[in-house]
C-alpha cells in the first residue's frame, strides 16, 4: 500500500477489516515493511478465497478508520462478486 494512501488514516491501525461487495468482512493485520504499509495475516486467505490473481485490479476505499471496501475486477474489467461460504467463516470478521 503506498504511503500516500496512509495519509487518509488518522493513525495506521494494527488490524483492518476488509469488506467485499456482498457485505462479507475479513480481518487482516497491518505491517510496516521497507517503508510501506502491507496487509499481512489474513490477506493471503482473502486473496485465495476471492481468487485474486495477476491481471486482476483491486480497489480499496476507506469506509471507517479501520475498514476498507475492496472491489475486485477480473482481466476483462468486470466486477467480481464473491458470496461468503461456510468455509470462509473461520477468517470472517464479526461485525
Amino acid at each position: 500500500m503506498p504511503l500516500d494512501f496512509t495519509k487518509h488514516f488518522v493513525a495506521v491501525p494494527m488490524e483492518l477489516k476488509l469488506k467485499n461487495n456482498t457485505g462479507c468482512s475479513w480481518r487482516v493485520t497491518v505491517k510496516l515493511m521497507n517503508g510501506r504499509v502491507t496487509l499481512d495475516q489474513g490477506w493471503a486467505t482473502f486473496a485465495a478465497v476471492h481468487e485474486i490473481h495477476i491481471g486482476n485490479m483491486v480497489t480499496f476505499k476507506l469506509l471507517t478508520p479501520d475498514t476498507l471496501k475492496v472491489i475486485i475486477f477480473d482481466d476483462d474489467g468486470i466486477e467480481v462478486v464473491k458470496m461468503c461460504g461456510k468455509h470462509d467463516e473461520a477468517f470472517a470478521a464479526r461485525d
